[in-house]
């Protein structure tokens, strides 16, 4: 494969950072990639290069304790009140991302590709397919076969049975004139405890695991980061630098 012609991803790892600042930066930037599209456009043809010079990007992180609740979610299945989350010391933030509620934490890789699709397909169901694609890869190195649910968003263990059925990868995503941002969330070593205090995603009747539940050990974090990496260059058919 001819890796010039590959787009190029530039990956940043955040290491532990609090989820409003991790936000503040994806909007911040989103920000500079529309100026630049709008720039583009306004531009006239013939004097426009072939494509506006957004950039790709992929953070990794991890977050203190909070829950997220998506643009559509509903605040019922937040199963605490403010005073219990001043307890757990567990922050809460409304978002601008699809999906309903979900948990982050220490132990949990969480992932936010900018990027823009105009230069991959302009297709949103696609990308999420993409997207638990490199989760089922990245877990599929650890002997763990991971699935996707009908109707469901995210990576799932056991998919085809209801009883068993776990989630281990939770999505949402926001795409604002075909740039990406916010991600996926793959539970490594997380306590799964906190999943406890919400409906994870809005769905009572499944429940979650982790990489340390299904291996039973704790997995080294930084050994996953570099096999998602890898697979992630893989399945979007670029370079991530």
């Amino acid at each position: 494969m001819n890796t010039e012609s590959l787009e190029q991803i530039e990956l940043a790892d955040w290491g532990t950072i609090e989820y409003g600042q991790a936000w503040d930066r994806q909007e911040a930037l989103l920000a500079q990639q529309l100026q630049i599209k709008k720039e583009w456009n306004n531009t006239p043809e013939p004097e426009r290069t072939e494509r506006p010079s957004t950039a790709h990007h992929l953070f990794l992180c991890s977050h203190p304790h909070v829950y997220t609740l998506g643009k559509s979610g509903h605040m019922e299945n937040l199963l605490l009140n403010d005073t219990r989350l001043k307890a757990l010391n567990v922050s809460f933030y409304k978002t601008n991302r699809g999906g309903d509620i979900t948990y982050h934490g220490p132990g949990q890789i969480v992932g936010y590709p900018m990027l823009d699709l105009e230069k991959f397909y302009t297709d949103l169901g696609r990308y999420m397919r993409s997207l638990e694609e490199v989760i089922i890869r990245t877990l599929a190195h650890y002997g763990i076969v991971g699935g996707r649910l009908p109707g469901a968003t995210g990576v799932w263990l056991d998919p085809d049975d209801p009883k068993r059925a776990r989630k281990i990868c939770a999505m949402g995503v926001r795409c604002s004139r075909w740039i990406t941002m916010h991600g996926f969330a793959l539970n490594v070593n997380t306590d799964l405890n906190y999943f406890g205090h919400i409906v994870p995603c809005g769905i009572v009747d499944k429940g979650v695991t982790s990489m340390y539940k299904e291996l039973l050990h704790e997995v080294n974090e930084t050994a996953v980061k570099a096999i998602l990496i890898q697979e992630f260059a893989s399945v979007f058919e670029a370079q991530v630098v």
